[in-house]
């Protein structure tokens, strides 16, 4: 048995952040059933290979099922599969699961132990609830935005969507807790977080930066904030990364790079001075690093246990044999391209393992399986597609 197997997943989210949450889920064997409109609307399905990519690994190993929750008799078979649902995930703006009655007030009073998550903008209620919010805004807002990049070249985004899979993170998180109360209770519950909360969470040391010690952290670029040398230093033949912490770590790396002048030398006795001080030391350790190549330099400041690594392209990331060893890429066998690949889980179990994922399903590819175990016939639900409810 998968671990969440006994689990079944009302999915009724879109692009990212909700999706996110769901794969959890349905990744570790939950039932998920991802319910679309009936009629394919410009945005919804993937049209460039990039987008089509995307849609295979955010929506693998689900159930699609189209329904109509505007309609009255639409509206009657969803509440019809929430009776015997465990969750119900959805991303709407807040007000919208109110007008479509599908919010958890209304849906508790059909089965008591549902758990209802939602992923917003910026949250539920507040000055901001009602605005609509996308990733990068929410980079903004949560101050990642201010502190990336090179400092004097303006704000930056991140190379990813951050509030999108932390908000999706933190929502699965939360469903998994209210599922454990529910253990003691009996009863379910609402479950909500948005972009905004979990950007502000992921600005983590940053944040305290402010909150504790009234410091406005900026941008630092390659180097890292706090922590010098720490950064991005050239080779022979590319660049690396260094973290030289603490006071051993960084003797430990001027005996490699033949430089242990710098141990003693005044500007770099202690961590805050070499914060301080950080462009001029930079400058020595970069003088060394370029006389070797990147991964003779791996070799031997690994050797002395001074943490260091490579800066690989996306090809490069999976062809490395750490990479290839904890399985980040699996395969999934698609009906139409044969055998592709998607990203693999990042927890691993001592028992329980990540079966290989099933494709991302067409729209409601499980129409017949799904209604026909709430008792549909073959007929009705031929009907019930025929008048746009499905």
């Amino acid at each position: 048995m998968q671990p969440l197997e006994r689990f079944t997943v009302l999915d009724l989210t879109q692009v990212r952040s909700g999706p996110a949450a769901v794969r959890q889920f349905a990744d570790w064997g939950a039932n998920v059933i991802k319910i679309e409109q009936p009629k394919e609307g410009a945005d919804d399905k993937p049209g460039g290979s990039a987008q089509f990519a995307d849609y295979q690994n955010t929506h693998r190993n689900k159930k699609s099922i189209t329904l109509n929750l505007k309609s009255e008799h639409g509206l009657a078979l969803f509440y019809e599969l929430v009776k015997t649902a465990d969750v119900v995930v959805e991303n709407y703006r807040p007000n919208v699961k109110k007008k479509l009655k599908i919010d958890y007030d209304t849906l508790k009073e059909i089965n008591p132990r549902i758990v209802c998550a939602s992923i917003s903008g910026f949250g539920q209620d507040g000055p901001y609830s009602t605005r609509p919010g996308l990733d990068q805004i929410a980079q903004g807002i949560g101050g990642l935005m201010s502190v990336t990049g090179e400092p004097g070249r303006g704000p930056m985004r991140a190379g990813i969507p951050v509030a999108d899979l932390s908000a999706g993170l933190f929502c699965a998180i939360g469903i998994l807790i209210a599922l454990l109360e529910r253990e003691q209770s009996g009863q379910g519950q609402w479950v909500h977080t948005s972009l905004l909360q979990s950007q502000v969470w992921m600005m983590d040391f940053q944040a305290m930066r402010w909150l504790m010690n009234k410091e406005v952290p900026g941008q630092s670029g390659n180097d890292h904030p706090t922590s010098s040398p720490t950064g991005v230093f050239p080779t022979a033949d590319g660049h690396m990364n260094i973290a030289a912490m603490g006071n051993d770590i960084f003797a430990r790396l001027c005996k490699v790079i033949e430089a242990e002048d710098l141990i003693d030398d005044p500007r770099f006795l202690t961590v805050p001075l070499r914060g301080k001080n950080r462009p001029a030391l930079n400058q020595r350790i970069a003088e060394r690093t370029r006389t070797r190549p990147t991964q003779e330099w791996i070799d031997l400041l690994n050797e002395s246990g001074v943490p260091c690594g490579p800066i690989l392209a996306m090809d490069e990331t999976f062809a490395n044999e750490q990479v290839r060893h904890l399985e980040m890429a699996t395969p999934l066998d698609h009906p139409k391209l044969g055998e592709i690949q998607v990203v693999g889980q990042a927890i691993k179990f001592s028992r329980s393992r990540f079966e290989k994922p099933i494709h991302a399903p067409e729209r409601g590819e499980h129409n017949d399986e799904v209604y026909g175990s709430l008792g549909l016939s073959a007929e009705k639900i031929a009907q019930l597609k025929s008048e746009g409810i499905i």
